[in-house]
């Protein structure tokens, strides 16, 4: 049973989605243009949380519903169509050429950093926006990516599940990586509700997320989850750190600042796990996907650097990058009761 709450609709294409997910008549619009836009990654959205915890008053059986997965595999299509067409990859890409770009960091200039200008000049309301976009994904951190292991063998099966035991807690319920997130909206006066904050999320944080399900649930784009998996290891550790300053320089509580440093210490062990393991074990076995994980390591910069940009114009213009308003702690005990 989920008491996780089907979206508002974003368009024609989602208000029919959602419409045929409640029990009406299968029957969608054409599909909209804007493979980046709010309708068509609204819809993704819906159709692949069916796979996760799926939506209250929503049977179950809808997972496996032929035609939601043939609308599923036709956005699917535009979608991926999109991101091939905005991130080429050709010689001399390599993985280990694209891993070594992720760790140049840029030196006193926050132009087109979260991470930056939540440490130097975010505050409070600015972190809370970003941790309910974030939630999307943190709440069901390394589920997409568990998806893989099953198509992995030998060394990068074996340092997959290593490093996924580590982000579901190594054991103990308390430290899975999703709860302590929940812990941390807490502290920050969020809701810790999954899914509570999906309608307040733009189309470029929906993408960021979908894009991981797409990866995850396709065998043929095993070397793109990869890929992704491995440049959110790279790049974690140091963004970590920035934004547990940013926290403390906030005055939020040890919870909050918790999730952060945990991920400070424990990527950086990661990272090499994931370069010399994961990725040099997958590419051993298969050297045809080198192609791949190069496309999931671009694929997942282009899609952070198309949020980021949302968050840092609004942020800039003193505006919120959420969809419904500005989030306060008022707000949030109102709706707690």
């Amino acid at each position: 049973m989920t008491d996780v709450r089907l979206p508002e609709p974003r368009g024609p294409l989602s208000a029919a989605l959602v419409a045929v997910v409640r029990g009406s008549d299968f029957g969608v619009p054409p599909l909209p243009t804007d493979a980046y836009g709010d309708d068509l990654q609204l819809a993704l959205h819906v159709l692949y949380e069916l796979h996760y915890r799926g939506f209250a008053g929503v049977s179950d059986d809808r997972e496996w519903d032929p035609e939601l997965l043939a609308l599923r595999a036709a956005l699917e299509d535009r979608f991926l169509s999109a991101l091939r067409a905005d991130v080429p990859v050709g010689a001399p890409d390599t993985a280990e050429r694209a891993l070594d770009e992720l760790q140049l960091e840029p030196v006193g200039d926050d132009s087109g950093s979260l991470s930056y200008f939540l440490r130097d000049h975010g505050d409070l309301e600015h972190f809370r926006e970003y941790a309910a976009m974030r939630s999307l994904y943190h709440l069901k951190e390394a589920d997409p990516h568990a998806w893989v292991i099953p198509r992995l063998r030998g060394r990068a099966k074996a340092a997959m599940v290593a490093v996924e035991f580590d982000e579901f807690g190594a054991g103990r319920a308390d430290e899975i990586h999703a709860q302590l997130f929940a812990d941390l909206m807490t502290d920050l006066h969020l809701d810790p509700s999954y899914g509570h904050y999906v309608d307040a999320a733009p189309a470029e944080a929906l993408a960021t997320v979908n894009m991981m399900s797409l990866f995850g649930l396709h065998r043929a784009l095993r070397g793109a989850l990869v890929g992704h998996f491995a440049t959110v290891e790279v790049t974690s550790s140091p963004a970590s750190r920035r934004l547990a300053e940013a926290l403390r320089r906030m005055g939020a509580g040890p919870a909050a600042v918790r999730f952060y440093t945990e991920h400070v210490e424990a990527d950086a062990v990661h990272e090499q796990v994931v370069r010399h393991e994961v990725v040099a074990g997958l590419l051993a076995d298969e050297p045809s996907l080198e192609a791949d994980v190069v496309f999931g390591i671009r694929a997942t910069g282009h899609l952070e650097d198309r949020l980021a940009d949302r968050l840092l114009t609004a942020w800039r213009d003193g505006r919120t990058a959420l969809r419904t308003g500005r989030i306060t702690p008022a707000a949030v005990a109102a709706r707690s009761g």
